[in-house]
């Protein structure tokens, strides 16, 4: 590790506020490994050993009155899609949540329903306040790259009494990920409304990667966003390997394990025993969470030891 590299990963463990050279330092360098042990102490400090997971069940926003059976293992029932209306929404939510028990439903991307308000913030806090009532538990994400003026979106949802799940980086991707992370990093109210941060598009098989870049943009997103308390990785959308990694380059958080699995696997290959046993190889402590980010239960090391 260079001794440049070295000041600024010790500037952030002491709680610094990095400068701009600081911010060159850390976007500029090639040293993976470095970088990977940095962001890793980073989430130690605010997690200790422990990785949170959820099991989600998607539920189609246009289907969700006929939805079938709800599967036992979701933590989180999850409205897909974009509603045609807001009516459409509020109907979706109480649909599912009608039959949900005490399981949470999320849904909506934040930018499709400022869409529905045509982008007017008193109806979208009105909608917001509508859905809450419905039943709805929290937004499933915000795309970061919609938000030209965030303050004023964050205070209709802190108003609202509506958090989001995830904030991500839209379609921002390569080189210009990298300056959204930064403009993330200063929004003062984003950690209040925002429960993780999500540094990583979906994997397109058109555009196959090492996943150098991929552990790269996590690692700084868990040194740089110090406003969000979870980074987060996809376990259907980022891949099995690549998500259990990254959790030794900063991420705490794992969105969108299967809820339901193959008959013939048998619960020893189900999603549930996959996540886990993949959270305990890489050297942490699985925690089972619903989609309210509420603890439901915890496996130690050394139950699969």
């Amino acid at each position: 590790m260079s001794d440049d590299l070295t000041a600024v990963t010790a500037k952030i463990a002491d709680g610094g506020a990095l400068d701009e050279r600081d911010w060159q330092t850390l976007t500029g360098t090639r040293d993976l490994i470095a970088l990977g042990v940095a962001a890793d102490d980073a989430r130690r400090r605010r997690h200790a050993d422990r990785v949170t997971f959820v099991q989600v069940f998607d539920v189609p926003v246009d289907t969700a009155a006929h939805a079938g059976t709800l599967p036992d293992q979701a933590g989180e029932l999850r409205l897909t899609g974009r509603p045609v209306s807001v009516a459409a929404a509020v109907a979706a939510v109480r649909a599912v949540v009608a039959r949900a028990g005490s399981v949470p439903v999320t849904g909506f991307a934040l930018e499709d329903l400022q869409g529905l308000c045509g982008h007017e913030l008193g109806r979208l806090g009105e909608v917001l306040i509508e859905l809450r009532e419905a039943g709805l538990a929290l937004v499933t994400e915000a795309a970061a790259d919609t938000l030209t003026d965030p303050e004023p979106v964050f205070e209709v949802l802190r108003t609202s009494g509506l958090t989001v799940a995830r904030l991500t980086l839209g379609d921002a991707a390569g080189h210009a990920a990298f300056p959204l992370v930064r403009r993330v990093a200063t929004w003062d109210g984003a950690g209040r409304v925002c429960r993780a941060f999500a540094p990583l598009r979906p994997a397109e098989s058109s555009l196959p990667t090492t996943g150098y870049s991929d552990l790269r943009q996590v690692a700084l997103a868990r040194l740089l966003v110090d406003n969000i308390d979870s980074i987060q990785v996809d376990w259907s959308g980022d891949g099995h390997k690549l998500a259990q990694v990254a959790l030794t380059f900063g991420a705490d958080d794992v969105d969108a394990v299967p809820a339901v699995a193959s008959d013939d696997l048998g619960w020893r290959r189900s999603p549930r025993e996959d996540i886990r046993r993949n959270i305990v190889a890489a050297g942490f402590a699985a925690v089972r969470r619903n989609g309210c980010f509420e603890a439901l239960d915890v496996c130690d090391r050394s139950e699969h030891a």
